[in-house]
């Protein structure tokens, strides 16, 4: 068999030699200009890649992410009514649950959630990330931190802790009464120092009657008797501004007088007879009369008889104006705004025809019968006094 002969190798001279080489470098520079930009792009995203990825690997290490990924222990977090959401945020990085307050504004702003962010209770924890924080806060998740409470005008310092305790609002009556009683937890106002200050000051019943004024109120679901008390001081200093002082030294009163005055027009009528009973009782002080009102007696007896007998007028008391001069020695009730304004600016057509008497017509109804002379007034007495006892036998009051 015949061996098969080897290929004879090819034979190059210098000319085609140099021609293929040329040739092999054309190609290997034409690929190298196309590919080297692709590499360097690729290379280029790689890096920039790395980096936003280190970057935002290290933003939510430091601002977004959890400040303990492990620690879920509950954290009691309260947003209050009105809160900002710079107050909000700082509350947030003191309480340890965000890194960083000024991010969580700014993020919270940049995704249109700032104004969204609703008053509550949450429970919140350091392993939650500060975007299921924002979620939470901004879902309003949280149990209402606030309730709404309302003072009756004419209640007593005593309604007004039976109402709060029936609501539970408060704890105990006792406390919110002796909180009342002494007022000496109150003196930083200058209308309760002034109380305070008075030589039969120990006669009241409670130093606050008169100063807790009637309106409805938000408050913290956490609120104390003595925060809700400083509530309802805050709005009486509110509620009687300057002019009222300025018109109460025009009538030689001082606001002292003034809430004890409207308190007994509260007591006595309806607003639309407040003005008239004012002018009565301002009659009877111009002339050194008793001002015989019934109201105050009530009020000393905790009595919500409508026909007083004469034991009850004649009880020793400094609340009892049938046998003392003046004003009783302090508020009976919480009035109005507009019972306030009656005792200041009384009707003046009554004062001028000099109508001295009043008594109730209608027990009902709450119309007043109005008199000038005592004749006139012991007849409409006599008149309607039947219907007063018989009021009271229908509300099982003896």
């Amino acid at each position: 068999m015949a061996k098969k002969q080897k290929k004879a190798p090819r034979d190059y001279d210098h000319k085609t030699l140099h021609e293929e080489r040329s040739y092999g470098f054309f190609w290997y520079d034409w690929i190298w200009t196309v590919v080297r930009p692709l590499i360097v792009f690729t290379a280029s995203l790689a890096i920039v890649c790395g980096l936003v990825l280190t970057g935002w690997n290290f933003v939510t290490d430091r601002f977004i992410g959890p400040v303990s990924a492990d620690d879920e222990t509950p954290v009691a977090f309260t947003v209050s009514s009105g809160s900002s959401l710079s107050s909000v945020a700082r509350k947030l990085e003191e309480a340890g649950l965000i890194h960083n307050h000024t991010v969580f504004k700014y993020v919270t702003d940049f995704m249109g959630k700032g104004q969204l962010i609703q008053s509550g209770e949450y429970t919140l924890s350091k392993s939650m990330d500060m975007m299921q924080i924002m979620d939470q806060l901004t879902t309003g998740d949280g149990k209402p931190n606030t309730r709404m409470i309302t003072v009756i005008p004419g209640w007593t310092v005593e309604d007004i802790a039976a109402q709060l305790f029936a609501d539970g609002v408060i704890q105990s009556e006792e406390e919110f009464l002796n909180l009342c009683k002494t007022g000496e937890e109150y003196a930083d106002y200058y209308f309760i120092a002034d109380v305070l200050a008075t030589s039969d000051v120990s006669q009241r019943k409670y130093v606050l009657e008169g100063y807790l004024s009637p309106n409805t109120y938000e408050i913290y679901t956490s609120a104390t008797a003595g925060d809700i008390i400083e509530k309802l001081l805050g709005q009486t200093e509110a509620a009687y501004p300057a002019t009222y002082d300025e018109r109460a030294q025009e009538l030689g009163m001082t606001m002292d007088d003034v809430l004890t005055l409207a308190s007994m027009i509260e007591r006595e009528a309806k607003t639309a007879d407040f003005t008239k009973v004012s002018a009565v009782f301002h009659n009877r002080l111009a002339q050194d009369m008793t001002l015989g009102s019934d109201v105050t007696i009530k009020y000393y007896l905790n009595s919500e008889k409508m026909a007083l007998t004469d034991s009850d007028l004649s009880v020793e008391s400094a609340y009892n104006t049938y046998r003392n001069k003046g004003l009783p020695v302090g508020p009976i009730c919480n009035p109005s705004t507009d019972a306030i304004v009656a005792a200041l600016y009384p009707d003046e057509q009554y004062r001028q025809q000099g109508y001295l008497y009043f008594c109730s017509k209608d027990p009902n109804s709450g119309e007043l019968y109005f008199s000038k002379t005592l004749e006139e007034h012991e007849a409409a007495v006599a008149q309607y006094r039947p219907l007063w006892i018989e009021y009271d036998e229908s509300r099982g009051i003896e």
